[in-house]
């Protein structure tokens, strides 16, 4: 069974957690730097990604996900997490975590008011459209040779991956289905 952590500092923590236990993998809600060593991989969920790179930082997170991830362990980014994962964001000079050669654009699709929901074709996915949820989105502007990109919409990159790390600018956690965390586990 994998042991799958989620960034508990905050953002959608439980329905991540649920999630991972609805497909047999055990969930961890991590807070403190010595917990990474227990996990196959870990979640840095949606937020408000400013907060979650300070609350990193002052928890002593910030390069010790770094260091769990160059270790070989994947890594899942959602909204949020995808902005954190990133190599730059766009118009800012945040520091990022550069696990995945990106550069996203914070706030793409808009404020709070222009959050929606699409039906969205994700390579590596069987079955019918995924079901995205898009609050307060970023996307990704540009990424390197060595990303793969999973998923568009109007030539904008929402879903992409890059060794075991898997970026979406959607929260899939929020729709229950789970095919996008199943795909993250297989990689593990």
């Amino acid at each position: 069974m994998k042991t799958i952590g989620v960034l508990a500092l905050q953002g959608a923590v439980s329905e991540h957690l649920k999630a991972i236990e609805s497909v047999g993998a055990k969930g961890v809600a991590v807070k403190h730097p010595d917990q990474l060593e227990q996990l196959d991989g870990l979640i840095l969920p949606g937020g408000e990604s400013t907060t979650m790179r300070r609350l990193m930082k002052k928890y002593d997170l910030f390069e010790t996900i770094q260091t769990f991830a160059k270790s070989g362990k994947g890594v899942f980014g959602t909204c949020a997490g995808l902005v954190l994962t990133a190599r730059a964001i766009d118009g800012s000079q945040d520091e990022t975590l550069q696990l995945i050669d990106t550069t996203v654009v914070r706030n793409g699709f808009g404020r709070q008011k222009d959050s929606f929901e699409a039906m969205i074709e994700v390579k590596g996915i069987e079955g019918p459209a995924f079901s995205a949820v898009f609050i307060r989105a970023p996307y990704i502007s540009a990424t390197g040779e060595q990303v793969e990109i999973l998923a568009s919409i109007d030539d904008k990159c929402i879903a992409a991956r890059q060794g075991k790390t898997l970026v979406t600018a959607f929260h899939p956690e929020l729709t229950g289905d789970t095919r996008l965390l199943e795909l993250f586990i297989s990689a593990l």
